[in-house]
């Protein structure tokens, strides 16, 4: 993961720590809050249903090596910093992103392959520009959306029960649907259709 911003599980880590995945940021910072500049905070891949845990960067360095960590963390942060530039010009920020890589050891020297999607809603947070105001959870175009649904006493749900989730309601569904079409609308230019 790269964050340009704070929040989320970052945000949560910063406010018991002063840091997120070992890495130190300025204090005095609030939900939503641009950072000085993306910082790299690496997670493993949990089992399916499970949240990813954070982990630091010696961490990753003692299970794919430090070159492959230093990959690793110049292309996640190059990734969220060109989503950006594209991004800001269309009027979206984009808060932070995951991208998941696997290790080729197959030439003899490990190299980083791709595995998964790259800055949609459902790797990164993205935030109507127009809307951004630090201090609070900033409206989004991102599958937080669900989460916070999910969270809340509408969905009717524990987390903490270990009950699987509930079915998503239609309106969730309809206002996801809804978000996801003006992000790519807003991004490519180009009518959903």
């Amino acid at each position: 993961i790269a964050r340009a911003y704070l929040t989320g599980g970052g945000l949560e880590e910063y406010a018991r720590l002063g840091s997120v995945s070992g890495v130190t940021l300025p204090g005095g910072l609030v939900d939503g809050d641009q950072l000085p500049a993306p910082v790299f905070t690496p997670t493993s891949k949990a089992p399916m249903g499970e949240h990813d845990l954070p982990m630091t960067r010696e961490e990753v360095a003692a299970l794919v090596g430090p070159e492959v960590t230093a990959q690793a963390d110049a292309l996640t942060r190059r990734i969220l910093s060109r989503g950006n530039e594209i991004a800001a010009e269309r009027g979206i920020l984009i808060a932070d992103t995951k991208v998941e890589f696997g290790v080729d050891r197959s030439s003899g020297e490990p190299a980083l392959v791709l595995a998964d999607e790259v800055l949609t809603p459902d790797s990164s947070r993205f935030w109507p520009a127009e809307q951004w105001e630090p201090g609070h959870p900033q409206p989004s175009f991102d599958k937080q959306f669900v989460r916070e649904w999910l969270t809340s006493p509408a969905s009717g749900w524990d987390r903490s029960s270990g009950a699987p989730p509930p079915l998503l309601a239609d309106e969730v569904i309809e206002r996801t649907r809804a978000k996801y079409v003006e992000a790519y609308e807003r991004l490519t230019g180009r009518r959903f259709d």
